[in-house]
């Protein structure tokens, strides 16, 4: 018998912040309960796929709906001049 597997991507956008003593600090801004690291950029994208796994299962386990990422937020770069 075949059975067939269904899955749906989900897809977020992460932030890594290059810390001044080495390393990356992760932000998931549409799962803002993640808080992850990594030495390495690879270590930290690795931590950030584990930890966005862990919150999906999570809300699986306690029968809520998985977050998903507001696309209508977006970023941008404002500069501000002050008087020297």
């Amino acid at each position: 018998m075949n059975m067939e597997i269904s899955s749906k991507i989900f897809q977020y956008t992460v932030y890594f912040q290059p810390l001044s003593e080495g390393g990356f600090n992760v932000v998931v801004p549409a799962l803002p309960e993640i808080c992850t690291f990594g030495e390495t950029l690879g270590e930290a994208k690795a931590n950030a796929r584990e930890a966005i796994e862990c919150v999906i299962e999570s809300e699986l386990r306690h029968g809520k709906s998985i977050p998903e990422e507001n696309h209508s937020v977006f970023k941008d770069t404002i500069q501000v001049a002050l008087p020297a």
